[in-house]
């Protein structure tokens, strides 16, 4: 448990239905995360850019082993830029999904 003093605490008007030293429910609080869609199209891109990564490693090892590929390094290069897409669009949309939380956190000072 944090232990912040009451002084570095602001006050937030709007969230005192909450009782004292009461955690609400994650899913059902008005500042969930849960409950954004962008937060879960976030954690899918994340999943996705993991496809990029496998594309990268085929295309390696088509090249190093067995009967070459081809065009082992165009599948490498659209792995990564696949992959780094992903990854990205994948941070800026869990960062947008969960900025109401923040925002909350920053308001109360909870942690939890």
């Amino acid at each position: 448990m944090n232990t912040m003093s009451s002084a570095k605490k602001k006050p937030a008007p709007e969230r005192m239905h909450y009782i004292k030293g009461y955690v609400p429910v994650a899913y059902s609080s008005p500042h969930s995360s849960l409950e954004r869609s962008a937060t879960w199209l976030g954690m899918g891109f994340l999943l996705t850019a993991l496809a990029g990564v496998g594309a990268v490693l085929f295309a390696v090892g088509a090249n190093s082993v067995g009967q070459q590929q081809e065009h082992w390094v165009l599948y490498s290069i659209i792995g990564v830029v696949f992959a780094v897409v992903c990854t990205v669009l994948g941070t800026v949309l869990i960062m947008k999904g969960r900025a109401p939380y923040n925002r909350y956190v920053k308001e109360t000072g909870r942690t939890q």
